[in-house]
């Protein structure tokens, strides 16, 4: 019998901001319901610092996780696929579902900057879970 979990792949630029707080946000909410993945066009070395601190602020630990390079194998491998800023980098295959959240890059910005962000991606992730519905 085939796993009927939705998937859902995160993509950004650097995965060290955006894609690491939705997922993070997503593998908490949806308590293993959903696969998630999060994986950037160009990744950075490690994950943003103020992400880090903002995640830890609501009582998910990012801090042991590590930017990801986007594969064509994690597009094909997700049933929705959400971009928040990669461009045209990311890899377009038929019968996935495609979204883009438009969002600040946290990149470079403090804590006081990133909590908003971090705010606004709850809100699209819990609205996505709703949409999914996973069993």
């Amino acid at each position: 019998m085939p796993d009927s979990k939705p998937s859902v792949l995160f993509v950004c630029v650097h995965n060290a901001g955006r894609s690491q707080m939705a997922a993070a946000f997503l593998t908490h909410l949806a308590r293993g319901r959903v696969e998630v993945r999060s994986a950037g066009s160009a990744p950075a070395d490690s994950v943003n610092p103020a992400a880090v601190q903002a995640m830890a602020e609501v009582g998910i630990d990012i801090s042991a996780e590590t930017p990801r390079v986007l594969t064509t194998g994690a597009v094909q491998a997700s049933d929705v696929v959400i971009t928040m800023g990669c461009g045209d980098s990311c890899p377009v295959f038929p019968g996935k579902k495609y979204l883009d959240w438009a969002l600040e890059d946290p990149a470079g910005r403090g804590i006081e900057s990133v909590r908003p962000i971090r705010d606004q991606i709850e809100r699209h992730v819990r609205s996505l879970l709703s949409d999914l519905r996973p069993r």
